[in-house]
Order: structure tokens, then C-alpha cells, then sequence
């Protein structure tokens, strides 16, 4: 089959409703809004109701990003949700959004590589499409994070929320200069043990140990997960722009997953980019994890700051370690 160029032609997001903000988060663990502030840069985050799951919220997502593209649910080829916070093991998330959705033509699967899924999930929609085998790729990113939090930790339950971005990613028309460039990334199990949920799966089911022991929540090292953030999201995101010609000045942004201010900030000064080519907009969501990357992308077109021809770099570094970093030329 012919290779060709895919673009990502349409997005949707979409956050719950609820929101908590700092002064709330007072009432329930030792912390104040100056600390989380000055640590993090959140203010609030969007919390899903007791009967929203991961595959509502991305649901929610895919239907704008389908309407924002006149697309029918029934013309997708494939589904890639990306999410550590899936409703039940199985069956995948994805097939309750194709059901949700009433995609009856297309085939799909979870993508599991936590705050860098929506980077691995739109690499591998691109080389889908460029391969030939489908024309039209919805990935979505979403995660109910606030699911697995334990409010009585102040240094996890301050940092996460929930919400879902979703993008169609089609091939681009012949001779078009838009689209999909290029991809890096890695992944690193020796850094598991810093950024995990310890219990669940099938190394420790669920038992009445493993909640006593709050083994079911986000369990994190905070300095180590810091310092490897910051390492190799400049490093790959350099890496990428060389690989291809390029430099900081040739980029329009830089959307870094949206997991702490000072890392992303630290990241950018290291790569010698200014505040008007980085994204930053976690004050109003926290770390939302797969969902991160879409809702800062909507946020910098709604503000004018990324527009059709632009050259956008996506970068990410999420428990596992992974690290993605994926470099587009923006099609709308």
C-alpha cells in the first residue's frame, strides 16, 4: 500500500462539570492554596460525578470532535482511547465508546502508556493512516484520575483531575504540506516504582490487604518523577526538532503534557523557548494525564496561538517511564 501523509483535521474536549478548587482541598488534607500554587501552579480541577466513568467523559470528547468535522460515527475505521483509568479491565474502553458512539465499522483498542498515551496514541493513528489501511482514526485521551486519589495524601491529591480530548486524524491531500512529521520516544520499567498504582492487577488483585494498605491509589516519589521529566522532555524534544531540520525557533509551541508548572517551565528554559511558545494551562484542570495534551491544544486555538501551518511539538514524560515527543505541521 502506498504511503501517504495524515493530518489531524478535527478535535473535542470536554471536562466535567464539577470543580475543585484549593480551598476545598483545605477542608480535607494538611495543605493551602499558596503551597499548592507556588509547587504546582493548579488552582482547580475538573472532578467527574459518582456516575461518570472514563468512557463518558470520552465519549463526550469524540461526539465534539466528530460534529467540529461533520464526521459520522459510522464512516470511523478505528478507536484508540488512551487512558490508565479505564472503566473495568475488560471489555476495553474503547469498545464502550464504539458502542457509545454507535461506530459499527470500526475496530479499536486502549493504549495504556499513562501521561504519554495521547502522544503514543496519535503516533500510531498516523502510521495507520499512512499506511493506508484506514482513512479515519479517532484518538482519545481521558482519564477519571480522581478515581484513584487518596485525599489524606496532600502530595498526590492536590496534582490530578479529570478530563478528555479526542482528534480525527485523516489523510492528508495530495501535495499537502500539513500533517504529521515525525515521532520519538522511550520507555524506561526501571522507573516504575516511582510512579504507579500498586494494586489491582494481577500481581496484587483487590483484597481486603491491598485496601487497608491504600494500595489502590496513585502512589508517587515526587523528586525522582521531577528530575526525569525534566530531562527528557528537553532532551527528546531537542532531539526531535534536530532530527528534522529544525530548531526552538522554527517551532509556533510546544504543548507539554501539563503535570507540574515548574517542570514544564524548567523544560522550557532549557530549550531556550519563551512563555508565548509554551502552553501552559494546568491552572484550571491539574494533571488530567492522557487528557492533558488535547485540552491544552484547544485552549492555545481558542486563544489564537495555534493556527493552520504552524509547527507544534507535543511532549510528554508519564509513569512507566515513558517519554513521547511527536512534532506535526497543524492542518486547521
Amino acid at each position: 500500500m502506498a504511503t501517504t501523509r495524515a493530518k489531524i483535521t478535527s478535535l473535542g474536549c470536554y471536562v466535567p462539570p464539577n470543580v475543585i478548587t484549593n480551598g476545598d482541598l483545605e477542608k480535607l488534607v494538611d495543605t493551602n492554596h499558596e503551597w499548592i500554587v507556588s509547587r504546582t501552579g493548579i488552582t482547580e480541577r475538573h472532578v467527574a460525578s459518582p456516575e461518570m466513568a472514563t468512557s463518558d467523559l470520552a465519549t463526550s470528547a469524540a461526539k465534539i470532535a466528530l460534529e467540529n468535522r461533520g464526521v459520522n460515527a459510522d464512516d470511523l475505521d478505528a478507536i484508540i482511547v488512551c487512558t490508565v483509568t479505564p472503566d473495568m479491565m475488560f471489555p476495553s474502553t474503547a469498545c464502550l465508546v464504539q458502542n457509545n458512539l454507535g461506530a459499527g465499522h470500526a475496530w479499536g483498542f486502549d493504549l495504556i502508556a499513562a501521561c504519554s498515551g495521547f502522544i503514543y496514541g496519535i503516533n500510531t493513528a498516523a502510521n495507520l493512516v499512512m499506511s493506508g489501511q484506514n482513512k479515519k482514526v479517532l484518538v482519545i485521551g481521558a482519564d477519571t484520575m480522581t478515581r484513584i486519589l487518596n485525599y489524606k495524601d496532600r502530595a498526590t491529591c492536590v496534582l490530578f483531575g479529570d478530563g478528555a480530548g479526542a482528534v480525527l486524524i485523516e489523510p492528508a491531500g495530495e501535495g499537502e504540506d500539513l500533517g504529521f512529521i515525525d515521532f520519538m520516544g522511550e520507555i524506561d520499567g526501571a522507573g516504575g516504582p516511582f510512579l504507579n498504582m500498586p494494586a489491582g492487577g494481577s500481581r496484587r488483585p483487590a483484597s481486603h490487604e491491598t485496601v487497608d494498605q491504600n494500595m489502590h491509589y496513585v502512589h508517587q516519589e515526587g523528586a525522582q518523577v521531577f528530575k526525569y521529566a525534566v530531562t527528557k522532555m528537553q532532551e527528546y524534544s531537542r532531539a526531535i526538532l534536530e532530527r528534522n531540520g529544525f530548531t526552538g525557533a522554527d517551532l509556533a509551541l510546544l504543548v507539554p503534557h501539563q503535570a507540574n508548572m515548574r517542570i514544564i517551565q524548567a523544560s522550557a528554559d532549557k530549550l531556550g523557548l519563551p512563555a508565548s511558545k509554551v502552553v501552559l494551562n494546568i491552572g484550571k484542570y491539574g494533571n488530567t494525564t492522557a487528557g492533558t495534551i488535547p485540552l491544552a491544544t484547544r485552549d492555545a486555538i481558542t486563544e489564537g496561538r495555534l493556527k493552520k501551518g504552524d509547527l507544534v511539538l507535543f511532549a510528554a514524560v508519564g509513569a512507566g517511564y515513558t517519554v513521547g515527543t511527536s512534532l506535526w505541521r497543524w492542518a486547521f
